[in-house]
Parts: C-alpha cells; sequence; structure tokens
C-alpha cells in the first residue's frame, strides 16, 4: 500500500445504534468511494437534497457536537467521531449513509467506527494526495478561551488544554502528533458531562440519547460509569479526538500545529474560517513522490489496536 495515495475502505460497513442528543434509533453505511470523492454525508431518508458536505462553511451548530447542512437546510450531526476516525486513520474518501439527522453515538467514542473500519480492511488508490500546508500563524481569541494554527514542517499536531472545577476533571493538557503518535487512547476516550447538567441538557432538548454506556458521566468526585476511566486523560483526549474530527472539515488533512486552550467544536470552525479567509496563510499541496517521512500517512500500525 502506498503511503502517499488516497484510500478508502475495502467493503461497506453498517452500524447501528442511537443518536446521543435526538435519542432517535439510527442505521449509518459507510460505503468505499473512489478517489477525488472526498467525504460525502447522505441522507437517505430522504429523497431530495438530502446530500450534505463536511465542510467549516457548512458548519450551522456547534452546540455540544458539529452540525452541517447543505442550502436547502438538510442536517447531519454529531458528526465529530467518526470524521476524527477518518482522520487519524488517513481514509481520504468514502460515502456515508445515514438514515436519520443524527450519527449514533455507540459508545460515546471512536472506538468502534474505527476497529470496524481497520477490519474492513483500506483499499489504496493510485491517485496522490492532497495537504494543507500553514503557511503563518493565525490566532483566534474569545474572552479566556483561545485556539492558533502554526506552521510545522511535517507534523499534525493538537496541543489542547482543558479546564474545569470539577474536582475529577479540574486541568487537563495533552498534546499529540497525529501523523506519528499511537492514537488509541485519543480514539476509545468518551464524551462526558457533568451529572448536574443532565437535566439541563433535557429541558433544552437535548441529550435524550445519553446514558452511562455512551458517555462519561462526573458527579462532583465521583465518576459514574462502572470501570471508571479508560485512560488517565480521558476528558482532554476525548476533545482532541473532536478537534481531529472539526479539523477534517477543512477537505484535507493538515500540516501544522493547533494549540487551544478551554477550545471546542466553535473555536475549531472560528479559526478554520479565519484561516481559509486569506489565501496567503496556507498552500494545498499535492504529493506526488515520496517526499515526506512515512509517518506523515502510514498509519498501518493503528491495526494492532483493533
Amino acid at each position: 500500500m502506498s503511503i502517499l495515495n488516497q484510500k478508502t475502505i475495502a467493503k461497506s460497513i453498517i452500524f447501528n445504534g442511537i443518536g446521543l442528543h435526538t435519542g432517535n434509533k439510527v442505521q449509518l453505511k459507510l460505503i468505499p468511494a473512489t478517489p477525488n470523492t472526498g467525504i460525502i454525508f447522505k441522507r437517505v431518508d430522504l429523497l431530495k437534497n438530502n446530500m450534505v458536505f463536511p465542510t467549516f462553511e457548512n458548519v450551522s451548530e456547534t452546540t455540544l457536537c458539529t452540525t452541517i447542512s447543505n442550502s436547502q437546510g438538510t442536517k447531519v450531526s454529531t458528526i465529530e467521531h467518526l470524521m476524527g476516525a477518518l482522520y487519524g486513520i488517513g481514509i481520504d474518501n468514502l460515502i456515508v449513509e445515514i438514515n436519520s439527522q443524527e450519527l449514533p453515538i455507540l459508545d460515546g467514542s471512536a472506538k468502534v467506527f474505527v476497529e470496524n473500519i481497520l477490519s474492513a480492511g483500506i483499499k489504496s488508490s493510485t491517485a496522490p494526495i492532497k495537504l494543507i500546508k500553514i503557511n503563518k500563524k493565525v490566532t483566534y481569541t474569545d474572552g479566556v478561551r483561545h485556539i492558533s494554527l502554526d506552521q510545522s514542517k511535517v507534523s499534525s499536531e493538537i496541543d489542547f488544554e482543558i479546564k474545569y472545577e470539577n474536582k475529577i476533571i479540574q486541568t487537563q493538557r495533552n498534546k499529540i502528533n497525529v501523523f506519528n503518535d499511537d492514537l488509541k487512547d485519543i480514539f476509545y476516550s468518551r464524551t462526558f458531562c457533568l451529572y448536574e447538567d443532565v437535566e439541563k441538557l433535557k429541558k433544552v432538548g437535548l441529550g435524550k440519547g445519553g446514558s452511562l454506556e455512551n458517555a462519561l458521566v462526573v458527579d462532583d468526585d465521583k465518576i459514574l460509569n462502572i470501570g471508571g476511566l479508560r485512560n488517565s486523560n480521558e476528558f482532554v483526549n476525548h476533545k482532541i479526538l473532536d478537534c481531529m474530527g472539526d479539523l477534517y472539515l477543512s477537505g484535507y488533512r493538515i500540516v501544522g500545529s493547533l494549540t487551544t486552550s478551554q477550545g471546542g467544536h466553535e473555536l475549531t470552525n472560528k479559526i478554520l474560517r479565519k484561516l481559509f479567509s486569506d489565501n496567503s496563510n496556507f498552500t494545498v499541496i499535492e504529493i506526488k513522490e515520496k517526499t515526506l517521512p512515512y509517518q506523515i500517512l502510514d498509519r498501518s500500525d493503528l491495526k494492532s489496536i483493533a
């Protein structure tokens, strides 16, 4: 398998579950796609205007999840875990069929997506990949929250910090290199919330499908889930997973360094909009020969986590 060629999955995969916020039963089908297709979502429960493209410009909502919409108002929500899995594994082309508005939450992480994709296999093409190279630093600040994208020679780095007053979560920070690092802990980290916020979510019509089977719930100084954490940095690692998924709305993987404190779906979308508002901020490069280190796109090591 060439490490610098576009990839898709070797065969179709079906997932069944419920939407975290809608509570609706949903079926999701991943279908192999030809080179230069990109990632496309198709609402098969609708007869027309049912194609939605996961781009930063199509992000219509960022409250507790990422929602994309087309010009006719068709929506697909909670796409970040699947998109994070595709970004980390290195899947360039895919048709995603879904029979409801919201993707299934599964276990609250990208674990099930990753394991099934790797089990199905990855198919390489002869088409060269494209990358987005950051040319100069771009920053967005909102009060105490901030996010930036800066240059990096051959890596895709995410440095993420969260700050909570909760005794369990507190302040956590982790830095990863998407192209080089073992991403198992990132993929396996679950979405989380405070117990005190559960009723608030339901009052505004969110979290209808949430349970201890698909989310970490923290009540003051204890974790309510049997078995506790999957890794010591699970809270911030899940935020990194979300960030990977939201970054993939740039259209390609990014050669650059992202740093954020108290970021999330909204800030990642804001920084992408600012990045692409000026063509001098970035360059789209097509890799036709093996001129970059193998680590950039060779995720064959991920097979060991499935």
